[in-house]
């Protein structure tokens, strides 16, 4: 299945597109919320920090659950165990579109949170697992651009659908899709991974200053994205002067086409200087964060509609970079057997302080002063992060990809 990196077999090409697919239904349903704001401002009555709950909710669960479901994902059948999540998550969506209250609102979306908990680690895990390491970039590139088609998606249907039928019924549309895809994912063969007793200990992998570093760097990179995708449709349309309409469909097709683009290009480029340095994805990671951040603020500045566009297209293109290579990073430095947990770890600590501040902190500032001030704010939290991944080079370069206290791992794990 791993021989030969030039050719897909069918099995990868099924993995890969029904994963694909589901990460697609997975930030659709996750990023209904934001262009919903408004509705739900005045259905609830609530401020900025409270709307900001809604997604701080569910990245705090969607923290916690990963460390436990990632260790699961590590010692039982993945693919089932993506099922049951994709089939918790979506009937959670259901119930966010039932929703008397506030209170009841927060519950569903940290029930969504529970059931995407599952999904993430052990997904990218059978990626690396059914890929070779040399297009490991590539893969989860592919994967990476359903959550960005969905993430557009979700921000467009939300709103469409809110618009015209008003916020519930956008939760249930999404909620069916889930449904379904569980279906093929359960019949999903696993790929070859190392036998139980190579697991390894998370206290272990925190003694690679790489992987530390890394998770510092992908704390405040979440912090921005998470603010940035939360707030940028209300920013767009109270500041800017879009429309729904322009700021759901039009602009949505915009940042999709560029995101789409830059994660298939961020993961070519990162396997491509991986081959000439062994810390060549993160370095490809780092130079686009540095150059996305002058356009994200070039948008946040102007006041023209056109160089809006512009400026979102050239700044998401280049975020996009990050997704493919960060995960394939990860798999880099840790044993196979340690795929799932290690993506897990990483993504408890990113999205419970990176994801529960990012648009909290922002939506204070809005309440206190004004939006495009707390995304200025992000941005310089973006650069923060972009100069930590070159500490993750230093640390590579130092210990080598393969840090000696995993060696005896990596020995019983070696491909």
């Amino acid at each position: 299945m791993q021989n030969n990196p030039r050719s897909l077999t069918a099995y990868q090409v099924r993995l890969l597109a029904i994963l694909a697919l589901v990460n697609f239904v997975n930030f659709a349903d996750r990023l209904l919320v934001p262009p919903l704001v408004g509705q739900l401002r005045d259905h609830f009555n609530l401020t900025s920090v409270q709307l900001s709950w809604l997604q701080v909710v569910l990245q705090i669960v969607l923290a916690t659950g990963s460390i436990p479901f990632g260790l699961m994902a590590d010692r039982v059948n993945r693919a089932r165990l993506i099922a049951a999540g994709i089939i918790f998550w979506s009937l959670a969506t259901f119930l966010t579109g039932m929703a008397s209250t506030f209170a009841m609102l927060l519950v569903a979306r940290a029930l969504v949170g529970t059931g995407e908990a599952v999904y993430a680690p052990a997904a990218q895990s059978m990626i690396s697992g059914a890929f070779p390491e040399a297009t490991r970039a590539r893969a989860q590139a592919v994967f990476a651009a359903g959550m960005l088609a969905g993430a557009t998606a979700g921000l467009a249907l939300g709103e469409m659908l809110g618009e015209k039928f008003g916020w519930r019924p956008a939760f249930f549309l999404v909620g069916v899709p889930g449904l379904l895809l569980a279906f093929f994912v359960f019949k999903l063969k696993e790929p070859p991974r190392g036998p139980s007793s190579e697991i390894v200990p998370i206290g272990q992998l925190l003694r690679v200053p790489a992987y530390d570093a890394l998770i510092a760097s992908g704390v405040l990179i979440t912090f921005t994205s998470v603010a940035l995708v939360f707030w940028g449709n209300d920013f767009i349309k109270e500041w800017k002067g879009f429309t729904p309409k322009e700021a759901g469909i039009s602009l949505g097709i915009i940042v999709l086409l560029a995101s789409l683009l830059g994660v298939l290009t961020g993961g070519y480029v990162a396997d491509w200087l991986q081959k000439r340095y062994h810390y060549g994805r993160i370095l490809t990671v780092a130079c686009a964060f540095l150059t996305a951040a002058p356009f994200l603020l070039w948008a946040l500045w102007t006041e023209e509609k056109s160089q809006v566009v512009v400026a979102l297209f050239i700044g998401a293109f280049f975020m996009a970079w990050y997704h493919g290579p960060v995960t394939a990073v990860i798999h880099d430095l840790m044993p196979r057997r340690a795929h799932a947990r290690s993506v897990g770890v990483y993504m408890f600590v990113t999205q419970l302080l990176g994801g529960m501040f990012g648009p909290l902190v922002v939506g204070k500032i809005d309440d206190v002063s004004t939006l495009p001030i707390g995304l200025q704010v992000a941005v310089g939290v973006l650069v923060a992060g972009a100069l930590c991944m070159f500490l993750v080079i230093y640390f590579i370069r130092r210990d080598g990809l393969h840090h000696p206290s995993l060696a005896a791992f990596h020995a019983e794990a070696h491909d």
